[in-house]
């Protein structure tokens, strides 16, 4: 059975809680109106997914086909702009405050039941092995022209492995783990509500992003960050449509999500879907990271 929004909002909270609900609650959850709230819940108990304010096994699989199974971590590059930090050390594995920037991220994903986890290396590749021994399930796909292509040559070496699956720049220092969410109704971008930016945002129709371009103002602007999730149906769609534009002329200088979002965007309908400031910062150069560690203010 496939789930209206509201029925899969309210089972997410359902799943999510570790005690029985109430239809306030509910509402101050999901948002939803306390009349949608009861009719939606009496359409769930009535098909066997939810009784007396909690999720049932029944709910759980019906949940299923929602749920993240894999994630991507692009970290080919060589993070030009960390210099001189990167000489020696790829830019995920750089540490703040003594704990590798790619850490924080893994373990939001093992918290939030993802245990399927892949790395594209290619830059200092043989230095990421240092993560199997804190993370023996990591499997890395080896990116063998990373400093000749853009990172979507990452995505290519990536593409058969992005249904059911968050992509991540591995460079991005989360505070906030509760950001990566174990369920998404449909493919969707992590963003951050903005009046003004130069850097890479959204416009956003519906809330289902319409363009990508770097630098704007008004109403509708999403800065970028670089976390994504794609649905089954998306992740399939992004294999062929990966290898089409990498091989098309100039494909090799695209970035990865300029696939779905720009060259191929009349095949998705990608949802914006908000963060905050206080919840995940990318660390762009070597000042940036002084500021945010004064160990290397030195």
């Amino acid at each position: 059975m496939e789930l209206t929004r509201k029925q899969f909002d309210i089972l997410v909270a359902l799943a999510e809680a570790k005690a029985p609900l109430r239809q306030r609650e509910l509402e101050k959850r999901t948002g939803h109106s306390l009349g949608t709230i009861n009719r939606t819940v009496k359409e769930l108990t009535e098909a066997g997914f939810a009784a007396d304010g909690a999720i049932t096994n029944s709910g759980l699989s019906a949940l299923e086909p929602y749920r993240a199974k894999r994630v991507i971590f692009i970290a080919a590059g060589f993070g030009t702009r960390l210099v001189p930090i990167t000489f020696n050390t790829p830019k995920p594995l750089v540490r703040v405050h003594g704990v590798r920037i790619i850490d924080r991220l893994i373990d939001a994903c093992l918290d939030a039941g993802i245990n399927e986890i892949y790395v594209v290396r290619g830059y200092l590749a043989e230095l990421f092995d240092q993560l199997l021994y804190k993370y023996p399930m990591i499997k890395f796909l080896e990116n063998p022209v990373y400093n000749e292509a853009n990172n979507i040559s990452s995505s290519l070496v990536a593409r058969y492995m992005l249904s059911n699956a968050y992509v991540f720049e591995a460079d991005l220092l989360i505070r906030n783990p509760g950001i990566i969410r174990k369920y998404h109704y449909t493919s969707d971008f992590l963003a951050i509500k903005k009046d003004r930016t130069d850097d890479w945002c959204f416009t956003v129709k519906d809330g289902i992003i319409t363009e990508e371009k770097v630098g704007g103002e008004g109403d509708n602007i999403w800065q970028m960050v670089g976390i994504s999730y794609w649905n089954e149906i998306d992740g399939h769609k992004l294999s062929q449509d990966i290898a089409d534009v990498y091989a098309s002329p100039g494909g090799k200088e695209r970035y990865w999500e300029q696939v779905p979002l720009v060259y191929r965007k009349d095949h998705y309908a990608v949802e914006v879907r908000e963060c905050f400031e206080d919840d995940i910062v990318e660390i762009d150069t070597f000042k940036e990271l002084k500021a945010i560690d004064k160990t290397y203010d030195v």
